[in-house]
């Protein structure tokens, strides 16, 4: 399939679930935004869709003859997700691979985006028919892996990470989510789940570490109410800058597949 007008298509994911893929590709998608950049975001987690709760953000998506018009957030970004194609957000998506396989090719070659920066796509977990239609049939610049600091989450994020190397998918960076919290009475960094495994997951596979984001308690809250695009902090600008710089330096032959 053709980009059209989208510079750059950015896939988010991790493999497994429960890591906050989702609030990472909110979080990051709203700090481009800020900077004046045109953001979409593809939500390709057919089945648990997340992105419109984040935004709080409802349907129906619309054809004007053009393609699907997506719907479009409060600060201007444009997004389509399942969610938007159900009575009500308690409703199931309940399809066999085949239709969603269908659905996110049409997400992102039946839909009119417009010009866009970047793409942002977040992905669903596994590593199965999702993941492979996504590689297999979108012209992706590169890939975003979240994980959280346990054991069993830098198992899983290796898994979807040589999934993506396995189809010559550019590997962009690691992102480690829940990393620490922030004492509040005297403002030191506390790994609540213990030290995690990222940078050596980092230098294993050769990409940056973009970011480690904090368990804060205003991204729930934000989250919730479906206000997760006011949230910013040092650390998601960290983020955006770590994608921009992995970005640019594949566009201009710095950066090889492993």
């Amino acid at each position: 399939m053709d980009k059209g007008g989208i510079r750059h298509v950015v896939t988010v994911g991790s493999g497994k679930g429960g890591v906050g893929k989702s609030s990472v590709t909110a979080l990051l998608a709203a700090e481009l935004r800020r900077r004046g950049l045109a953001v979409g975001v593809l939500d390709a987690d057919i089945t648990g869709p997340s992105i419109p709760k984040l935004f709080g953000m409802v349907g129906p998506l619309t054809d004007r003859g053009e393609g699907i018009e997506p719907a479009v957030s409060r600060t201007g970004i444009p997004v389509v997700s399942s969610q938007f194609m159900v009575e009500d957000e308690q409703t199931p998506v309940i399809w066999r691979g085949p239709l969603v396989t269908r659905l996110i090719t049409q997400f992102f070659g039946g839909v009119h985006w417009g010009t866009l920066d970047y793409l942002l796509i977040d992905m669903p977990p596994g590593t199965s028919d999702v993941p492979l239609t996504v590689f297999q049939t979108i012209p992706i610049d590169g890939m975003v892996f979240v994980l959280t600091p346990q054991d069993l989450a830098a198992l899983i994020v290796k898994k979807a990470m040589n999934m993506a190397r396995d189809l010559h998918v550019p590997l962009l960076g690691v992102v480690e989510n829940m990393a620490w919290i922030r004492c509040p009475h005297c403002g030191e960094r506390i790994p609540l789940f213990g030290e995690g495994h990222v940078d050596r997951i980092a230098e294993e596979y050769g990409v940056p570490l973009l970011a480690r984001l904090p368990l804060a308690p205003e991204i729930s809250s934000l989250a919730d109410q479906g206000r997760l695009e006011e949230f910013s902090s040092p650390e998601i600008a960290a983020l955006a800058d770590g994608l921009i710089r992995s970005v640019d330096a594949l566009t201009q032959g710095a950066t090889t597949v492993l």
